[in-house]
């Protein structure tokens, strides 16, 4: 069971996700718009959000935004527009997922449970080790044998990356557009100077971060 906010102002939606939620056993609270959102996340702890982006007095993406500031809680934006610029940039601002109206109820709720077991499963795995390397990600630093390194912030973006998609070969390409931004428009030397920098800050520990001829660079925990 977890706890839902539902954020629409058109009742008959709210209505309906509220039937299906609580058939599955799981508390719903409504609020009218974002404005109302705001408001009640600031009072109460919620598991999810279900919002609409089209609102009155305050739309989805802001209140969205504004939320992200008093509280880590996972959204999925409902619309009844399906136009790819309004998918795109909810993603870009971090909503968890889209679903567009009409929508079918059960499937609303597989989403919903998707999310919130996705989501209690990286707010579990709060510190990340490998032999003398641990990585605090709540504190975004990171100890070589108990003794805290002093990283960049793009140095410790590249290394939490790397872990969290460890065994995988990751091109320059690739890295750049995750670690770096889409916007971003570097060359390959970029990567190639904060792995060097990174691996001269993690010591002995740099054994970790393998070149990949041709494609790039990998966190091998295989060896």
């Amino acid at each position: 069971m977890f706890k839902i906010l539902v954020v629409d102002d058109e009742k008959s939606i709210r209505e309906v996700i509220r039937t299906y939620a609580e058939f599955e056993g799981h508390e719903v609270v409504e609020a009218v718009d974002g404005l109302d959102a705001i408001d009640k996340v600031k009072e109460e702890d919620f598991d999810v959000i279900v919002m609409d982006i089209m609102m009155p007095r305050l739309d989805g993406f802001s209140s969205y935004k504004e939320i992200k500031k008093i509280k880590n809680i996972p959204v999925l934006m409902l619309s009844a527009r399906s136009e790819e610029y309004d998918k795109l940039f909810g993603f870009e601002i971090g909503i968890d997922d889209y679903v567009t109206k009409p929508f079918s109820p059960k499937e609303l709720m597989a989403r919903l449970n998707v999310i919130v077991n996705r989501h209690n499963k990286v707010e579990e795995n709060k510190t990340m080790e490998f032999e003398g390397l641990k990585i605090d990600l709540d504190g975004r630093v990171v100890f070589v044998d108990d003794e805290m390194v002093d990283l960049t912030p793009k140095e410790y973006d590249l290394l939490v990356y790397m872990v969290k998609n460890k065994n995988i070969a990751l091109s320059r390409d690739k890295l750049l557009n995750q670690v770096w931004g889409y916007d971003f428009y570097g060359e390959d030397r970029t990567v190639d100077t904060h792995i060097k920098m990174l691996r001269n800050s993690i010591k002995e520990y740099r054994k970790f971060i393998i070149t990949v001829r041709g494609v790039g660079y990998k966190f091998d925990t295989r060896n």
